[in-house]
C-alpha cells in the first residue's frame, strides 16, 4: 500500500484539528486541554490509516489487467511503437503504469519523454496505450516488468504490484527504413517497367509490338515487319541479373557518432536499403564487411531470401578501432568476383593524403568493374561551415569546418578522376540518396 496525497492532506487536518483543540480560549496551547488533542490526533489520524488500508485491499480484488503486446525486433534509430492493454473491472480505475524498458532507450508518449503513464478508466472497459522507444545501440537487451498502481476508490492509498513480463529483445538496424522502401519499390516498379517498355529503354529483348506514335524509329525490327507485313519494333528492358557488391568500411573512422548513431549503423543501414533495392530489380546482391582484412563476405546471391540472411549475419557486427585495409578488401572483389559489378565502398574520408590508399584500391577496380565510392558526411559540420558567425571563437571552429570540407572535395574529386562514382551525402540521409543513385543507374544502364 501507498498513501494517497489525499492522506497527507487529511493527516494535516487532523493536525489542524488537534491544535485548534489545545488552543480553545487561547492564542497559547492550554495544558488543560493538550491531552485531548493528542489523542483526538491520534485517533484520526489512526482512523484515516485504517481507512487507507481497506482502500488498497479492496483495490486488490478488483485489480485492472495490465498487458504489454509482444514486443518484435526493434529498429535502431528509429521510434518504435510499443503497445500496452489495460482492462479493468467493475469498478473505474485510475492507474499509474511504468513499463521497465531497457535503460539504454529513451521512451516518449506522443512528443513528451516520460516514464509513468497515467490514465483514468470507466468500468468494464478497455484501452490501449501507446508509447515509443528510441534505441541508439543494436545488441540483445532485457525488457523488464511492468509496475502498476492503482488508486482506491476513496482515493486513500495506491494498490501497487508488479506484473513478470520480463523478455528478450534485440535492436536491429533500420527495419521500419527497409519496409517503407520496400513499399516504395514496389509501387514503382509496376510503373517504371511499363515506362520503360513504352520508351523502349535498357538493353534485354523482351517482346515485339506493334509500331505506336512515339516510338524510336532505330527499335523496328525490318525482318518482323516484312514477315508480318505490319510495322513491329523491338520493346527492350533493363538487364536483370546483374551484379550488386557493397563493401562496408568497420574502420576507426565509422565510429564516430553521428546525430545520436555510430557512423557505422548510418553505413549498415543504407547498405541493407541497397541490397533491398538491388534484390527488387532482380539483381544478384553481395556484401562485404572489412576493417584490416575481410571480416565478412556473403558472395552474391538473388532472390528475397537474400535480404534475411544479410540482415541476420550484419546485425552483430560492429566497428572497431583498426585503419581500414582497402586494397585488401578490393583485391578479395577482384580475387572472389571475376564478373562485372557495381562495386559500392561505404566508408568516411578526410582529405586526399589521408585516402591515398582508398584512391588507390578504387583505382584498381575501374578496369573491370563499376566502382562507387559513398561517404557519410556528418551535418553538424555542414551546419557550422554554412552559419554565420560574429563571435572570435564561432569564427574559427567555422574556419575548421570549411577547410574540413575543402579538403574532403579534393579527396573526391581526385577519385572522380580516376572514374569513380561518389556519392558524399549526410549520413542521415544517405539511403536515400544511395537508392535513388542506384536507380539511375539502372534505368541508364550504365553498368
Amino acid at each position: 500500500m501507498i498513501p494517497s496525497r489525499r492522506v497527507y492532506q487529511l493527516l494535516l487536518l487532523g493536525t489542524a484539528i488537534g491544535l485548534g483543540v489545545a488552543t480553545i480560549g487561547s492564542d497559547v496551547i492550554n495544558p488543560q486541554f493538550l491531552s485531548v488533542s493528542i489523542l483526538l490526533t491520534l485517533g484520526f489520524d489512526a482512523g484515516v490509516l485504517l481507512l487507507a488500508v481497506l482502500d488498497a485491499r479492496r483495490v486488490s480484488a478488483n485489480r485492472a489487467i495490465v498487458e504489454r503486446h509482444h514486443v518484435d525486433r526493434l529498429s535502431i534509430g528509429r521510434e518504435n511503437p510499443v503497445q500496452l492493454t489495460v482492462k479493468t473491472g467493475y469498478q473505474p480505475a485510475t492507474l499509474q503504469i511504468r513499463d521497465f524498458y531497457p535503460q539504454a532507450f529513451s521512451a516518449k508518449t506522443g512528443s513528451i519523454s516520460t516514464d509513468t503513464l497515467t490514465l483514468s478508466l470507466p468500468a468494464h472497459s478497455r484501452e490501449d496505450l501507446t508509447y515509443s522507444v528510441l534505441p541508439s545501440k543494436r545488441g540483445t537487451y532485457t525488457w523488464g516488468d511492468i509496475q502498476v498502481r492503482q488508486l482506491g476508490t476513496w482515493g486513500l492509498a495506491w494498490h501497487d504490484w508488479k506484473l513478470p513480463k520480463s523478455e528478450t529483445v534485440a535492436v536491429y538496424p533500420d527495419l521500419i527504413g527497409l519496409r517503407s522502401l520496400s513499399i516504395r519499390l514496389t509501387l514503382q516498379t509496376s510503373g517504371n517497367i511499363r515506362r520503360a517498355r513504352r520508351q523502349g529503354s535498357g538493353t534485354e529483348f523482351s517482346e515485339l509490338r506493334e509500331y505506336a506514335s512515339g516510338d524510336d524509329p532505330r527499335l523496328i525490327d525490318w525482318k518482323a515487319t516484312a514477315r508480318r507485313s505490319r510495322v513491329l519494333v523491338r520493346v527492350l528492358e533493363p538487364e536483370q541479373e546483374q551484379t550488386l557488391l557493397v563493401l562496408l568500411d568497420r574502420g576507426r573512422l565509422m565510429t564516430a557518432q553521428v546525430k545520436g548513431l555510430e557512423r557505422f549503423d548510418w553505413g549498415l543501414n543504407a547498405a541493407l536499403a541497397l541490397a533491398l533495392a538491388g534484390l527488387n530489380r532482380g539483381d544478384r546482391v553481395g556484401i562485404g564487411v572489412f576493417d584490416r582484412q575481410m571480416h565478412l563476405w556473403m558472395p552474391p546471391e538473388r532472390g528475397q531470401t537474400q535480404l534475411p540472411k544479410l540482415i541476420e549475419r550484419l546485425t552483430p557486427i560492429h566497428p572497431v578501432l583498426l585503419e581500414p585495409d582497402y586494397m585488401d578488401a578490393v583485391t578479395t572483389v577482384a580475387t572472389r568476383q571475376t564478373r562485372r559489378a557495381l562495386v559500392v565502398l561505404i566508408t568516411e574520408v578526410i582529405d586526399a593524403t589521408a585516402s591515398m590508399e582508398l584512391l588507390a584500391a578504387m583505382g584498381r577496380l575501374a578496369p573491370r568493374h563499376l566502382p562507387f565510392c559513398v561517404t557519410l558526411r556528418d551535418p553538424q559540420v555542414d551546419r557550422q561551415a554554412n552559419t554565420f558567425t560574429t563571435a572570435i571563437p564561432d569564427t574559427y571552429a567555422r574556419a575548421v569546418a570549411l577547410d574540413l570540407l575543402s579538403q574532403r572535395q579534393l579527396a573526391l574529386a581526385k577519385l572522380k578522376q580516376k572514374g569513380v562514382l561518389v556519392l558524399d551525402a549526410p549520413a542521415d540521409q544517405v539511403s536515400d540518396q544511395l537508392v535513388d543513385r542506384y536507380l539511375q543507374l539502372k534505368a541508364r544502364s550504365q553498368l
